[in-house]
């Protein structure tokens, strides 16, 4: 089941699980659309993989168990551990390769 970040690994922005601009790669690297496309460069920093929009957990339970009631989103704030500079640099060396190539 998807893990739901609460917040941007690069800029700590919150987002909440109805976040229309939550970005996830394959193994839920979570970025807000701004630095995935300002900083990142559609490249995942932890993986070389491309980003998604993350899908959005119903809040209301219209099927028995399935709603963020029963699936609540983590609490856990993840964090980057490089630098922008490191980042964009990290992204030039791949940003021309599409994602599904990589």
């Amino acid at each position: 089941m998807l893990e739901l970040r609460p917040n941007c690994e690069c800029c700590d922005k919150d987002l909440l699980p109805t976040a229309t601009d939550a970005m996830i790669c394959t193994y839920e690297c979570t970025f807000c659309r701004d630095c995935v496309n300002e900083i990142l460069e559609n490249v995942c920093p932890n993986c070389g993989g491309g980003f998604a929009p993350r899908p959005i957990r119903p809040a209301t339970e219209y099927r028995q168990g399935l709603s963020t009631k029963h699936q609540p989103p983590s609490n856990t704030r993840i964090h980057t551990k490089y630098s922008n500079e490191e980042l964009k640099a990290f992204s030039a060396t791949i940003k021309s390769v599409k994602p599904e190539e990589r």
